[in-house]
């Protein structure tokens, strides 16, 4: 029988040759972290600029993907349209944000109808104002991309054996990975301008889905949830993720005292419904094309779009349900 004890030499090697992938995984997953949770935590430029920067790379990797699966996006017109978006939209909220708080009615001394009048008049004159440009300029954008995709692939064209899919591949990168990233900064407000602790709260709460699966399904799962497109997921792992997302909702209640209860539960379910779903979605995206991880920007940690491809179908609804309740 062979012997399975691996020779001290190979221990050795594996000691020179630098840390090992848990050691990796634990630095790198400490430093993001920090980055993200400072980011958040500072001010809505820094998170902001960071969150900029994390969907342009999800794209860029998104369609280096594509580029695996035989195709050609317009990679820097998709990450160019794709920054500029998401800067409109954020420099929109944050403007509007920081308006509200600094005209607050009736809180500047005896006149304080008059005040409120004047001050409500102008908010909502500067924010109908940043909206209006936000909107035509996001139009522009929406119309003359796919303009400039034809002319990209007209230029190319016989080389370009399919262009018109490597337009579809361009345009998909942008509503699979920028239309849902934009919505963070809608999330990320309220009526009093940049709340840090809402976008804590949708990180503990993709982090509790995150572990309870994790947890539950490598002690008791035996179910698969998607074996075809990912074979470690189990329902008992679901469930155990499902049930931590509740808990943790009603637990942020001393973080976020003034939501109500209803809407923290509601808002966990949501994470822990489509959260997973994000998860199976960009599995299924990297099997399709036959890639083990989006990229190598975290080294034990893949790419940025394996670390927040929950976000992609969570904040649609979340945002959408934002909306519908005013």
């Amino acid at each position: 029988m062979a012997d399975s004890t691996p020779p001290l030499s190979s221990e050795t090697n594996a000691d020179k040759t630098g840390p090992s992938n848990l050691q990796l995984r634990i630095t790198w997953g400490i430093i993001g972290a920090a980055l993200l949770l400072g980011s958040v935590w500072f001010s809505p430029w820094t998170f902001g600029l960071f969150f900029a920067a994390v969907q342009a790379v999800m794209l860029w990797e998104f369609y280096r993907m594509m580029r695996a699966g035989g195709y050609a996006p317009a990679t820097w017109i998709g990450v160019g349209v794709s920054t500029l978006a998401f800067a409109l939209f954020h420099t929109r909220q944050s403007l509007t944000g920081h308006l509200e708080h600094i005209f607050k009615p009736g809180t500047q001394g005896p006149s304080d109808g008059y005040v409120a009048i004047t001050s409500g008049s102008l908010v909502s004159s500067l924010t109908s104002e940043a909206w209006f440009i936000c909107y035509n300029a996001l139009l522009v954008i929406a119309f003359l991309t796919p303009v400039i995709l034809l002319l990209r692939e007209m230029r190319k064209w016989p080389e370009s054996k399919q262009p018109f899919a490597d337009v579809a591949v361009t345009l998909l990168g942008l509503l699979y990975v920028t239309m849902p990233m934009v919505t963070l900064s809608l999330l990320s407000f309220n009526g009093t301008g940049y709340d840090y602790r809402r976008i804590f709260v949708l990180l503990f709460l993709i982090w509790a889905s995150d572990i309870g699966a994790y947890a539950v399904g490598r002690a008791i799962g035996k179910h698969k949830l998607a074996p075809k497109i990912s074979p470690g997921k189990t329902w008992e792992g679901w469930a155990g993720g499902f049930v931590l997302t509740l808990v943790v909702g009603w637990a942020i209640g001393f973080m976020l005292p003034d939501m109500p209860l209803t809407h923290r539960l509601v808002a966990a379910g949501v994470v822990a419904v489509f959260a997973p779903l994000g998860d199976l979605a960009e599995s299924m995206l990297k099997r399709s094309v036959g890639v083990k991880d989006s990229g190598s920007i975290m080294p034990g940690h893949g790419g940025l779009l394996d670390r927040f491809d929950a976000f992609l179908l969570v904040l649609p609804v979340l945002a959408l349900l934002q909306l519908l309740a005013g």
